[in-house]
């Protein structure tokens, strides 16, 4: 299998280490977010790779040669400011970061989300064409593959809305960011692309391709088949089938337009119940948990 770290929280920002914890002692345990009572147990002898998914590499960086499972890294550098992105470090640190694990892992396996695009009368789409020629310019020989997604209509996206204020895209809009990011990008030796997007536009440069295309996951596993990634988009998605070992509402970046929070609150509350050494990444396990090893 291979893991997700993690798509419903950023494990790397702020749980590096309970995460190589779980990995020396072998295993990791996941609540279902639907059955909590349920828990699947994976072990690492059954992992196959890691994708690590992050706005903060920064923690991991010590540790990415102490984890001997082939590894690719997805990590979020967008041009927001602490208005959007609360708690987000400083942008030059992530773009040092960003550096460090391609030069440990290679460019092939590192790859650049400027994600969400969304425009306002702050960011507009020119400010994102400046902000986008200069992430290129300074990832230039560190990165190859840029994927990019729009804003969605999450749950903290409508609670937000009066902050986010996003307009509307139209033809135009999508015209003008999808020429000038794939000029730009080719310019800078590199791919764009976008993700699961109904407007991939592949029209103005865009490469079509997957998150994790199986072409992919078969350089880092060496196996021929996988399964769709059905849980994360209704089997319409072509990337292939990972498991999340994450939680929602359990990351303090407090991005004004994130999924995968909805309550500051709970978020806190969470994260204070967060032990280092238990095997789940929020709380212990209880006497009537149903165990279940997930292969």
């Amino acid at each position: 299998m291979i893991l997700n770290v993690s798509g419903r929280t950023d494990i790397v920002a702020f749980y590096t280490s309970w995460f190589m914890n779980r990995y020396h002692e072998g295993f990791v345990d996941v609540r279902n977010p639907f059955y909590p009572k349920l828990v699947s147990r994976i072990y690492f002898s059954d992992v196959d790779a890691i994708m690590f998914c992050t706005k903060n590499p920064i923690p991991i960086l010590p540790y990415l040669e102490k984890i001997d499972k082939p590894k690719i890294f997805h990590i979020t550098l967008t041009p927001y400011l602490k208005d959007i992105e609360t708690r987000v470090p400083d942008k030059v640190k992530i773009i040092e970061a960003i550096k460090q694990v391609s030069t440990m892992l290679g460019s092939e396996y590192t790859y650049v989300r400027y994600d969400p695009v969304f425009i306002n009368d702050k960011y507009t789409i020119d400010y994102h064409i400046k902000m986008f020629e200069r992430m290129c310019k300074q990832l230039e020989g560190y990165i190859t593959h840029i994927i990019i997604s729009f804003l969605d209509d999450y749950k903290n996206v409508r609670k937000n809305l009066k902050i986010l204020n996003p307009k509307v895209l139209t033809r135009e809009d999508y015209k003008k960011i999808g020429e000038n990011f794939a000029k730009v990008a080719k310019e800078h030796h590199m791919t764009v692309q976008t993700c699961f997007e109904e407007e991939n536009l592949v029209e103005y440069g865009f490469i079509k391709e997957d998150c994790l295309s199986a072409a992919m996951a078969k350089k880092l596993t060496g196996k021929e088949k996988f399964k769709k990634w059905k849980a994360r988009t209704g089997g319409k998605c072509n990337c292939v089938e990972m498991v999340d070992i994450g939680i929602y509402n359990t990351c303090s970046h407090f991005c004004k337009y994130c999924y995968a929070n909805y309550d500051e609150k709970k978020v806190m509350e969470n994260m204070n119940k967060h032990d280092i050494t238990s095997s789940l990444i929020i709380g212990n396990l209880e006497p009537d948990d149903i165990i279940k090893i997930r292969k």
